[in-house]
């Protein structure tokens, strides 16, 4: 039998509770492109069925979702900057806008503290990406 895969790292997403089914998801789709795009050490091989037909590769190692109230957002934020640790933001302004320049502007327009998180995700370092998100619930 082979022995369990570990990782050293975390991709983590941290969503507000507040948010709609629909808002949960895309946010959560939106939020770990950007770890995917960024760090493709995480991204496994192409998938591949019986017949042979090819399916885009997908994440290395599980995602895991949690979820926490508006002010545990701006804790966790602040855990990650103060921590260094890379992670992607999605604001409440994103749900206005339709594309990528208009994400950025939004995101622009608003100093660190006082931007409306509604997701982050991070990767990095297991024990840290950990110490993060201490006190947040996992996602049901």
């Amino acid at each position: 039998m082979d022995e369990p895969i570990r990782f050293d790292t975390k991709i983590a997403v941290l969503l507000r509770d507040d948010l709609a089914v629909w808002q949960r998801l895309n946010v959560t789709a939106f939020l770990v492109s950007g770890i995917a795009a960024t760090h493709p050490e995480v991204v496994g091989e192409p998938y591949e069925d019986a017949d042979a037909t090819m399916y885009l590769p997908m994440f290395r190692q599980p995602v895991l979702v949690f979820e926490g109230s508006k002010e545990f957002m701006a804790t966790a934020h602040e855990r990650a900057l103060r921590r260094e640790i890379e992670h992607a933001v999605f604001t409440q302004d994103l749900f206005a806008t339709g594309n990528d320049r208009d994400n950025r502007a939004a995101v622009k327009a608003v100093s660190t503290a006082d931007l409306d998180l509604v997701g982050m995700a991070c990767y990095g370092p297991k024990n840290a990406v950990d110490k993060v998100l201490k006190g947040a619930a996992m996602h049901h």
